[in-house]
This record gives C-alpha cells, sequence and structure tokens, in this order.
C-alpha cells in the first residue's frame, strides 16, 4: 500500500491498538489515539512509565491496527519504527498532537501543566509498511 494512504487514513481515523513487545518477546497491547505529523509520523501521545513506552525504548518496531469509529468499518495495519521523545522536547509535539486530532484547547497553560505532571512522552512512528492492499 502507498505510505501516503496510510497517512491520510490516519488524519480522519484516530482511534488504533498498538502492539509493543516485552523484552522477553511477548506482545502487549494498547488501545491509542493515533494522528499523522506534518512530517508524515504517526504520533501518539503516551506517558514516560507506560508498559508501551518502556518496551519501546528497548525495542522500537511497533504495529498499530487503525480502524474507524465503526470499528467493523475500515481499518489499517501500520507497521514502523518508534522513537520516544520526551519533555521538555515533547512539548511541541504534544501541543500540535492536541491540535490536529482535537483543536484548540481552552487552556493551553492548563494543558501544558497536566503534560508535565503526567510525564507525558510523544511517540514518532516512521512508517515501512501498511496494509492490507487488498481484503480477502
Amino acid at each position: 500500500m502507498d505510505l501516503d494512504k496510510a497517512r491520510d487514513f490516519v488524519r480522519n481515523n484516530h482511534r488504533a491498538v498498538m502492539l509493543t513487545r516485552y523484552p522477553d518477546g511477548r506482545p502487549q497491547t494498547s488501545p491509542v489515539t493515533v494522528g499523522c505529523d506534518p512530517d508524515g509520523h504517526i504520533v501518539i501521545s503516551s506517558r514516560e512509565t507506560a508498559v508501551k513506552t518502556k518496551n519501546l525504548r528497548k525495542n522500537p518496531q511497533v504495529v498499530l491496527t487503525v480502524m474507524t469509529d465503526a470499528f467493523y468499518g475500515e481499518w489499517m495495519q501500520i507497521e514502523g519504527t518508534a522513537r520516544v521523545i520526551s519533555l521538555p522536547d515533547a512539548m511541541d509535539h504534544l501541543v500540535r498532537y492536541y491540535r490536529d486530532i482535537s483543536g484548540e484547547h481552552p487552556d493551553w497553560d492548563d494543558y501544558r501543566d497536566a503534560m508535565i505532571k503526567d510525564k507525558r512522552v510523544i511517540i514518532q512512528v516512521e512508517i515501512t509498511r501498511a496494509g492490507p492492499d487488498h481484503h480477502g
């Protein structure tokens, strides 16, 4: 599948399940909200202390199943390599992530304070593969 087609799907559909791997290889899944940044990375907000964040720091390979709000509608599997960006470097990314998915926040100072308090990070995923190319 054309990777730009995958990016367009994510720009319009923000519900996903993320698969990372524990150090022993077992799968770990998390429901996440996804967006697409101006550079074409898939972006996810998480916490520094989350299991998915810890897993990605050890093994950056990630799989996302992105779906519509209808759940049984269209969907897409995206594979890629993740990079975790911590605060303070993550703040501008977190603001852009919120704006791209939810629009303007009523109090950006409050939002930034909450990001610091929650120890938020941005996970950037460089897409390496997306599909399905056809439905069987």
